[in-house]
């Protein structure tokens, strides 16, 4: 009964089907691996303390910035040169900007530094002005942002002095030197003087290491994956039911097989009423 299973057109079926459950099985098993490795992360960061209560280390030891050394204290010593205004960025649910200094090291190059933020709209602003001559600052150490990061206007378009994404790639573009492929914030605000209006911005948590939206994106593509095979199984057996009725119902004559055409019926076919030949 299950001989059609042999057949080309069910050959073809059956490829599908061999080729798509594996395929979304081991997509439905790496989104699980995605989505794993996340929690692991976040178990691992908790269980570390606190970037920020941890002892400055000189900028250049903590570079590049990863999972480890984001967050950390770092120190450098310069003196501030361009300043940009970082808009659209939110606070306690307010929203503002960043005022962000480039701080200028002895080695020429710049680390962005933002030192801190104030509500309101960034264009014709008034903002502190940095400290001026040699200072050293420490700061929680964060990565270059991307167009993934909450707040980045990666649209450009901005007015002139301001900039949408605290980002070395963006910001070479905009000084005349070299600039560290990072960025700390102050977590105080500036001690004395002018510093003082402005909020500190708390340093952000490391892309992927906590139990996020995307995390948890990752674990519902498992499911669908894992689904869409059981889907493809599923129809397989439902066609291979269906085929294997129809022949049952065809040889135990409950369904009419059409006769085939006799021979003298399709010659007299090829003529008219008349008998003429139909041309």
């Amino acid at each position: 009964m299950y001989r059609f299973l042999l057949t080309p057109r069910w050959w073809g079926i059956n490829l599908f089907v061999v080729l798509a459950i594996p395929f979304c099985v081991f997509m439905g098993t790496w989104q699980l691996g995605r989505f794993e490795d996340r929690v692991q992360s976040h178990e691992q960061a908790e269980k570390q303390p606190d970037p920020s209560t941890r002892a400055a280390k000189p900028l250049e030891e903590l570079l590049p910035v990863d999972k480890v050394t984001s967050g950390r204290p770092a120190v450098a010593t310069g003196t501030y040169a361009d300043q940009f205004l970082v808009p659209g960025r939110k606070l306690d649910d307010r929203q503002g900007f960043y005022v962000l200094n480039m701080l200028r090291t002895d080695g020429g190059k710049a680390l962005p530094v933002v030192r801190g933020w104030l509500p309101g709209s960034a264009t014709g602003a008034r903002v502190p002005a940095a400290p001026e001559g040699e200072v050293t600052v420490t700061g929680d150490l964060q990565a270059s942002e991307n167009s993934r990061s909450d707040g980045v206007n990666a649209r450009g378009g901005l007015p002139g002095g301001q900039v949408g994404m605290i980002s070395a790639a963006t910001l070479v573009n905009l000084v005349p030197y070299d600039v560290y492929d990072a960025w700390v914030t102050l977590p105080e605000a500036e001690a004395g003087g002018t510093g003082g209006a402005m909020k500190p911005v708390p340093a952000a948590a490391p892309e992927g290491s906590g139990l996020d939206l995307k995390a948890f994106q990752n674990l519902g593509y498992t499911g669908e994956w894992f689904v869409f095979a059981g889907f493809v199984l599923f129809m397989w057996f439902r066609l291979v039911r269906r085929e294997a009725e129809a022949l049952r119902d065809i040889e135990l004559g409950l369904v009419p097989v059409a006769p085939a055409a006799a021979p003298e019926d399709a010659a007299s076919s090829d003529r008219d009423a008349a008998g003429t030949p139909v041309r």
